[in-house]
């Protein structure tokens, strides 16, 4: 799926992705680019770089990862315009509850939880001082729909990102700088693939009926598949562009019809 934007709607924009390498990180990335942006973005290792990308290696999980992105940013590109924080993802094992350690959930809230918080901990200063800014959390239907048997911890630690966010937007608002989220659903990416060979590895059976027993758990997706990528990404950017000034405190959902409850 390719772009069709205008090319000067993020003219003069300074963009932060987290996590931008791969998946919806990296189509997001693509999507502020095309719009004009200058955009900086993290992660552990840098696979197939984009030309015109600033590039930080390091890992957001930690606290010295995220004062490392943070400072390149700030250094690079003088400030930030925009922060879109999509980083996450699971590596937990299925088996439901019982088979997660200490180490598994401290490792899930790192990565779905605290890596936010600390960028946005260290960045949203100088928006609040500029009294101008957006930022962007990608949470996740699990949130509200989670899948015991493999993603408890993932989908707990989304949930708190989604807590965190509207608390924030509460405070940050009359500072000028607005916060809303994006909540999406199966989105068709190489960590979804992923995800179904670590269920096929754990439950027996082949990768359709890996996907089938997500899509079970779902309940299905109205619409009959995931999102792409691209779709998420150019929502991402709807909220963070202008013609969304008057949105502020709001979660986008954008998941095929999954979650069938008002």
């Amino acid at each position: 799926m390719s772009f069709r934007v205008d090319p000067n709607e993020f003219m003069g924009r300074r963009v932060l992705v987290s996590g931008g390498t791969k998946g919806l990180g990296r189509a997001t990335v693509e999507r502020f680019l095309a719009g004009g942006a200058r955009v900086v973005t993290a992660a552990r290792t840098i696979r197939d770089p984009i030309e015109g990308v600033d590039y930080v290696q390091a890992d957001l999980t930690t606290a010295e990862g995220g004062e490392a992105v943070a400072r390149a940013a700030l250094e690079r590109l003088g400030g930030i315009d925009i922060l879109a924080h999509v980083i996450g993802g699971s590596a937990a094992p299925a088996g439901g509850f019982a088979a997660l350690t200490d180490d598994h959930w401290l490792a899930e809230l790192n990565l779905n939880l605290l890596a936010t918080v600390r960028l946005d901990r260290l960045l949203l200063p100088q928006m609040i001082e500029r009294g101008k800014g957006t930022v962007v959390h990608i949470t996740s239907i699990q949130s509200v729909l989670p899948l015991p048997e493999s993603t408890t911890g993932y989908a707990a630690a989304k949930a708190a990102l989604r807590t965190y966010s509207k608390s924030i937007s509460k405070e940050l608002g009359p500072r000028g700088v607005r916060v809303n989220s994006v909540s999406p659903g199966w989105i068709m990416t190489d960590s979804a693939g992923d995800f179904l060979d670590m269920l096929r590895s754990a439950n027996g059976g082949t990768i359709e009926d890996a996907r089938q027993s997500v899509l079970d758990a779902l309940g299905g997706i109205s619409i009959g598949r995931g999102a792409e990528p691209e779709e998420v990404a150019d929502l991402i950017a709807y909220l963070a562009s202008d013609r969304a000034a008057a949105i502020h405190g709001a979660e986008f959902v954008i998941d095929g019809g999954t979650i069938r409850t008002v």
